[in-house]
This record gives structure tokens, sequence and C-alpha cells, in this order.
């Protein structure tokens, strides 16, 4: 078997974590710094690299991908002493005399493995996240963007500290070797079945994982719409990247008579978006591979689109394409669509709708496009998903101070802003004490009386038994406590 040498890297990156240098706030900074440069000053190249992987064009490689990277390394930046911080807790009555705190302790060395439909995104925004919290880490770009991940491979070596950050690549042999070694946690993005596959590895050392997974996102639409806008938003949210976004609109549901309203307007927006022959449009991209044009190709069934169904196999190519009248057995309701096709199911009201969602895994995002405050209610209420967007899509996962991450079989773990500190993160859970008063701790050493009255004092205290809590009765329960403690301590003068 081929040795890469990945036990080698592993070994010298942790010894490197031991030294302790990435637990002072000076060294994270730097390597956040260093990061935010590499993207800052490479951005051009970084965005011709997506354009040659994805047809993607740099407007919006610059929105959903460098952009998201340097605003979310900036907001580090600016958060990062705070976010190092003990964070103090009340602590019980028992207790209330000394400090508790939780200290965010680093993991160790982590290993990053990015996706390729956002290549730069998904591979460097967990990176931020690692660093801020004191982590040594590995990167692993996916193969199948292979400019960029020669771009980032570059750029890595030239900008960050090889004592705190490496980068590896390679396809399937390279991947499971890597897995073999002994991380402090796995961070990866993909799909649920390598999820699978990852979480298994993870288990030989019980590694802890995230796991940034996808299923099939859908949009519930309702008579109460402005069509026109909500139009938009779904075009937008659904072709962005030409469908290859794990939070796009998988399929719609729409709920009573809306559907052919919802369809012209789809219509229409993608027209005004990418023109009559989306071929054409600069700001239309391509699908990643002929493997998944032919994968693509097979979940269209031509006697249900209503719109598109053009495919270019040589140009990676395939328009917008709309369909109706799907129903659950169809293979493109099957799994993920990755890809610019949508499915239009129709249900005759709301409680079809949501059974429709509550009956399948959970997916990473629900949409609702409604105007009707009880139906979004009620639908918030009766379903479970990662994220939920009201009328748009897409844009809850570029706001840092949600999480971001799925549920079930859309995945574990959440990252972006300070929720990327706490997945890199240990709590630790801490107590402060001083050795004085050893008088209070009588009370817990043997040997025990069994009905010591005072007791039953403490008890009350401590077990509070449904009562409802008040800032009166707090002070209440401290002066009983010290009416206890100077019992406890007459008690203690006496017998001695």
């Amino acid at each position: 078997m081929a040795n890469f040498g990945y036990d080698k890297i592993v070994s010298t990156l942790r010894n490197n974590y031991r030294e302790g240098n990435l637990y002072e706030y000076g060294k994270r900074l730097e390597q956040l710094q260093a990061l935010y440069r590499l993207v800052e000053e490479n951005e051009g190249e970084l965005l011709e690299a997506l354009h040659k992987d994805l047809g993607k064009c740099k407007t919006e490689g610059r929105i959903m991908e460098t952009m998201i990277v340097m605003r979310e390394c900036g907001e580090t930046i600016q958060y990062l002493k705070t976010w190092m911080k003990p964070e103090s807790v009340k602590p019980d009555l028992l207790n209330s005399l000394y400090a508790c705190k939780i200290i965010r302790e680093p993991l160790g060395v982590v290993l990053i493995m990015g996706a390729w439909n956002y290549p730069v995104q998904l591979t460097l925004l967990p990176l931020i996240g690692a660093l801020a919290a004191g982590n040594c880490a590995i990167l692993k770009p996916s193969e199948l963007s292979p400019h960029s991940a020669q771009v980032m491979t570059k750029l890595v070596q030239k900008y960050m500290d090889p004592d705190f950050v490496r980068i590896v690549n390679g396809a399937i042999p390279e991947t499971t070797e890597l897995l073999k070694q002994r991380f402090d946690k796995i961070f990866f993005t993909g799909s649920p079945s390598v999820g699978k596959i990852i979480m298994k590895a993870a288990s030989e050392y019980l590694t802890p994982v995230d796991l940034e997974l996808g299923g099939k996102c859908p949009a519930i639409v309702d008579e109460s719409c402005n069509f026109d806008a909500i139009g938009n938003r779904i075009a937008w949210a659904k072709l962005a990247n030409a469908g290859q976004t794990c939070l796009a609109v998988d399929y719609i549901i729409c709920v009573g008579n809306c559907r052919d309203k919802l369809i012209e307007s789809l219509k229409k927006s993608i027209e005004s978006f990418y023109g009559e022959d989306q071929q054409e449009s600069d700001s239309y991209g391509r699908i990643l591979n002929k493997r998944h044009v032919a994968r693509l190709q097979k979940l269209i069934d031509p006697s249900k689109v209503v719109y598109g169904n053009k495919v270019d196999e040589d140009d990676l190519y395939i328009s917008p394409t709309i369909m109706k009248d799907v129903s659950p057995d169809d293979p493109v309701m099957q799994d993920e669509i990755f890809g610019p096709i949508l499915p239009v199911l129709t249900v005759k009201n709301i409680d079809e709708a949501i059974r429709y969602v509550q009956e399948r895994e959970k997916p990473l995002a629900l949409y609702i496009f409604s105007n009707v405050q009880k139906t979004i209610d009620r639908i918030l209420k009766m379903t479970s998903s990662g994220s939920v967007c009201v009328n748009d899509a897409v844009v809850q996962g570029a706001v840092p101070t949600l999480p971001f991450g799925g549920v079930g079989n859309s995945g574990m773990g959440a990252y972006h802003g300070h929720f990327s500190y706490d997945a890199f993160s240990h709590r630790k859970a801490c107590i402060i004490k001083d050795q004085r008063l050893e008088f209070l701790n009588k009370i817990r050493y043997p040997p025990y009386v069994f009905d010591w009255k005072p007791l039953n004092w403490i008890v009350w205290l401590l077990v509070p038994k449904g009562r409802p809590s008040s800032s009166w009765s707090s002070w209440l329960g401290l002066a009983l406590l010290g009416i206890v403690i100077g019992f406890v301590y007459n008690f203690v003068l006496n017998k001695q």
C-alpha cells in the first residue's frame, strides 16, 4: 500500500499543537490575518479557478465565495479576543461563594474536508473557526474542482504557517489513507452517502465529526404570494452555481391553485436573469463534469417538462428546467438533484404539504412562501429542518450570527461566526475554590447522619421542585443558606 506520509504530517502538527503557541491570542490573530491576506491579495486568481472548474462568473464567485470568507475572517479577527475570554456562569446556591466558568479550549489537530461546488468557501471558511479556536489543521480540498484545489494549495503553502496548517490533495485512495489517521475532529462537507463513510472512519478513534450534508430542500408556496417577487427569489436561489448548491430549492410544493401562476413567474424571472438562451449568458454556470450531466439527464421526464430541457454535454450545460405534475415516485424526487432541474408538486392544503415534508428525511433548509402568518407559524412548528427561510431562499446561509448546519440526514453540527469558534472548541467546565472555609465541607464528609435535620433545609434550597424562580426568591435562598452555614458553623464549634 502506498505511503502518503500522512502519519508524519499529523504527528508534526500534534507536536506543534502541544507546544502551546496557538493557545495565545497573538498567534491565532497572526494566522487569521494571513488567511485574510491570502484571499484578498489573490482574489482574481481564485475567481479564475472557480470559472475553470464550474463556469462560475466573477461576480457570483465574489458574492458567494471570496467575499464570504473575507467577511467572516474579518469579523472573527474583530471579536476573537472577546470570544477567548472565559465565560462566567451563575453557580448554584451550594457553590455561590466560588467562581464558576466555562473555558473554551482547542481540540488539537483537525481535518477539514472541502466540497467541490463551493471549493473556496467550503474549504477556507471552516479553517477560520479552527484557527480562531487554537487548533492545527489539515485541509483536504475536493479533487473534483482541481483548479481551485491547485490554487489553494499554492496559496496555503505561501501564506499560512506550516507549523499550524497543512494542505493535502488526492482522490479516493489518498482520502482513505488520510482517514486512517487520528484526528481530534473531522469537519466534512458533502453528500450523506460519503458522510456515512466519514463517520464510520471517525468511529475508530471516537473522533467527533461535523457533517455538513445536503438533502432535498423543499419550498412550500401558497396562493397568498406576490408571484413576481417569489419567482425572482426562487429562480435566483435555484440557479446560482447552476443549481449545485446544498441550500438550493430542490423542489416546490404548490398549495391549492397557484402552480400555473408560479411557473409563469419562474419563466419570466429566468429569462430576465439569463436571457432566452441561457447558454449564452455569462452569468449562468456549468455542471461539474460529464458524469453529472448524464446523471441529471436521467432525472428529466420530457413528458413533464414545461420549460427548458436543453443539454449540451460537451459544454457541460443543462438549461434551467421546470417540470410539473411530478409525483413522489418519479426519479427526480428520490435524491438531492444538485442541478438546474426544478420539479413542481401540487397539494390541496397546508396540512398535506406539511405531511409530505414530515414523511421524508429532514432537509438542510425549508423555504416558506406565504403572506399568511398562521400558515407560516404552523409550518415552522410542525416541520424540522436545519434552517428555515420565509419568503426568500439561500440567504440565511450568509448570516454569520445564525448557525449553519443540518439535522438528521442533512448533517450534524453547525458553524459560521461564533458557531465556528464553538464547533472547534471544547467547553471545559471549571469551578475555582480556595482552601479556606473547610468547615463548610464537613457536611459532605462521612460519617453520615441520615436523620440530621439541617439536611432537609439544604435539600429544600437546592431542589426547587417546580417552584417558580424570581429575584426575591433567589435572595431569600441566599439568606436561608447563610442561616444554614451559621448553624453548621455553630454545630461544628460545639462538637469541637
